[in-house]
């Protein structure tokens, strides 16, 4: 039995398989970076280890650091959760030198499946269905070229030693092939070491339907139904669910089988996705479907699995390495009511949902219960790092089908607070309740096709999130003069109120808070132990505790208010404050986030055209394309290849073009 176990790994999965294996009565050892040394994976695991710096290829990337960590503590096993070396084969190599037992597939199972053009091999010979495309080892562009043509555009080039997104790119014609392809190698080889890319037919209305597989080293191999992850940004999923909407039964065993006979094809043993698109023109889920490819670990959406069977999938994960054969057969495992999971992260859904790292001034989790979870590994004061994936928590509900765990995810994303970043979370209670949605008619598109009904312009301040922020700062004002007169030893002096009470006058405070762009003004008059809120124009705004449900939450001079999962960020101007900050500001487009320049396409001097890309940005890894906003001339160039930039930092300063 395994009796020591190491997770290599961060945040909420690290916390998630702790959670399970100290139940077990395992052992459980942490590993961290200097970022990460006082996060939340780090607390709740019994022994911990720092394995390096910030940077994730000199820390949880470090196989070295890692497997050191491991004898130093004695780990006789080591989970890597997932991302970072969960997929690595040349680290399950390292184990097994070691003698450490690694909990996930063999390292042929990992290469077997960790090229997506191998493994397109594989399963042509295990008769499981696949997508028109070329797979090939010739990456002449030229031939890729030609090949695209062959299998007919709109095409998706995909990086073929990776996932999450990174190294995909869609071509609608012929004409954008080249520099796309381009930019989907340069994004591969940045992100996995490898620019070999593999082309596919691409479906105008495609879902992402994926099976749960499971296997043990005895042979036996099982499937723990199909999980719906077509809601997505990025090519990265938001929502996911279990089982997929409209999915019929016989349609349901015919892809549970050909997940079984992926896994059968490599001795697959341990925890595993196959994921299949599936083309929903017609008929939905229910349309043909073709293997994309396999992820030979656990899912971040895992939860909805758990909650559909009632399984502990990370208690499988330990018994199969543990040796034993699977806890149940097929047909003891049952499907029970509808779980879904939406993925909250630090990221501006408004501005192409780029990474929005920071402070979490709070983090407020409702109580849970049997059908609803939050698995994160964020508390209050903690923060979202530029070094790592932007996920905040995963949000979980279940219910007897599909209507009642959309109603219980609502409920738990109105009650959840968190506020500091910039986050995602009103948008994901707007794409679940979008009619669309509650109809099951979703596909890989959906956030494209409705993003002005889930992303609509904010129609000024609500009334109840301005009174709440005054409140906060008279509430704060009130107990700064009462701990100044108690330590004068005043505690019931009249002159440490701090009400602006005149005599024979009613006493207005004038508050300017910046939305945005925008300005925010309002009159405050404190009447009879009330604060009365005004507009400068006479209308009423609010009166003291009156809020409507919003809550504030403040740091310095920027406050946050919070009510049913939407978040308002204002900052309160003191105009000496101010004209400090604003000293020495000049033009110039910036940087929307932390991040390293990886490529630099302009020089001081060049003419440029609006929306002409002048440089790409890498952060959370993702690229992001700085461009051009109009025609003029490149004056100044501030950054080179590699640099790494802070967010706001001034890259580039365009000016007229000179006649």
């Amino acid at each position: 039995m395994i009796e020591r176990l190491l997770i290599a790994n961060r945040g909420e999965i690290a916390v998630r398989v702790a959670r399970t294996a100290k139940r077990m009565g395992v052992h459980v050892i942490a590993v961290y970076s200097d970022t990460d040394a006082a996060a939340m994976h780090v607390a709740v695991a019994d022994e911990a280890v720092r394995i390096g710096p910030d940077a994730a290829a000199e820390s949880y990337l470090n196989i070295d650091a890692v497997i050191a960590a491991a004898r130093e503590t004695r780990a006789d096993a080591i989970h890597p959760g997932y991302g970072f070396l969960s997929e690595n084969a040349e680290f399950a190599d390292a184990c097994g030198a070691a003698g450490i037992r690694l909990v996930g597939p063999s390292a042929a199972a990992m290469r077997a499946m960790g090229d997506k053009a191998a493994s397109k091999d594989v399963m042509a010979k295990a008769d499981v269905p696949l997508m028109p495309g070329y797979h090939g080892a010739d990456q002449d562009p030229a031939i890729l070229a030609a090949k695209a043509a062959e299998i007919g555009f709109p095409v998706l080039i995909k990086a073929s030693a990776g996932g999450g997104g990174r190294g995909m790119r869609i071509v609608e014609s012929a004409g954008g092939f080249d520099e796309a392809l381009a930019a989907a190698q340069r994004e591969a080889r940045g992100a996995f070491g490898n620019d070999r890319v593999l082309i596919e037919k691409y479906l105008t209305t495609p879902r992402h339907v994926e099976v749960q597989v499971f296997g043990d080293d005895h042979g036996n191999v099982v499937h723990l139904f199909e999980r719906d992850c077509s809601l997505q940004r990025r090519y990265q999923k938001v929502v996911e669910e279990a089982p997929a909407p409209g999915m019929r039964d016989e349609r349901r065993a015919e892809i549970g089988a050909a997940a079984v006979a992926a896994a059968k094809a490599i001795d697959y043993s341990g925890a595993g996705t196959v994921e299949f698109i599936v083309d929903a023109t017609t008929d939905g889920a229910n349309g043909p479907f073709y293997f994309m490819e396999m992820n030979t670990r656990l899912q971040v959406e895992h939860p909805v699995t758990e909650f559909i069977t009632g399984l502990d999938l990370v208690e499988w994960q330990l018994r199969v390495a543990n040796g034993e054969t699977l806890p149940l057969g097929q047909s003891d495992i049952s499907l029970n009511g509808h779980a879904i999971e939406a993925r909250l992260y630090a990221e501006d859904p408004t501005r192409d949902f780029l990474p929005a790292p920071g402070h979490v001034v709070a983090f407020e989790a409702p109580e849970m219960s049997r059908a609803v979870r939050i698995d994160t590994g964020v508390r209050t004061g903690d923060d979202i790092a530029v070094s790592y994936d932007p996920m905040i928590a995963k949000v979980i509900a279940h219910g007897a089908d599909r209507d009642s765990a959309i109603a219980a995810l609502d409920r738990l994303l109105a009650e959840l607070v968190c506020v500091g970043p910039v986050t995602n979370q009103a948008f994901l209670r707007r794409a679940i309740r979008h009619p669309a949605f509650m109809a099951g008619a979703i596909d890989t598109g959906f956030i494209g096709r409705h993003a002005g009904a889930l992303m609509p312009r904010r129609d000024g301040v609500p009334n109840g999130a301005i009174t709440a922020v005054c409140a906060r700062i008279f509430d704060s004002r009130r107990q700064s003069a009462a701990a100044r007169a108690d330590a004068r030893g005043e505690p019931n002096s009249p002159w440490a109120a701090s009400d602006s009470w005149r005599v024979n006058l009613r006493n207005g405070e004038t508050l300017i808070f910046r939305d945005g762009e925008a300005e925010v003004s309002v009159i405050a008059f404190h009447d009879a132990g009330q604060v009365v809120l005004e507009a400068p124009d006479g209308r009423a705004i609010g009166v003291g505790n009156e809020h409507g449900g919003w809550r504030a939450y403040g740091q310095g001079n920027i406050f946050f208010a919070a009510a049913d999962g939407t978040q308002i960020h204002l900052e309160r101007v003191v105009p000496v404050e101010e004209a400090s900050e604003r000293a020495g500001a000049s033009g110039g487009l910036t940087a929307p986030m932390p991040g390293k320049v990886v490529r630099v396409m302009v020089s001081a001097g060049d003419k440029v055209s609006r929306g002409q890309t002048l440089m790409v940005l890498e952060a959370m890894k993702m690229e992001h394309a700085i461009t051009a906003p109009g025609d003029g001339q490149v004056a100044a160039v501030f950054f080179a290849e590699d640099d790494q930039v802070a967010e706001g930092a001034e890259l580039l300063q365009l000016e007229p073009v000179e006649d």
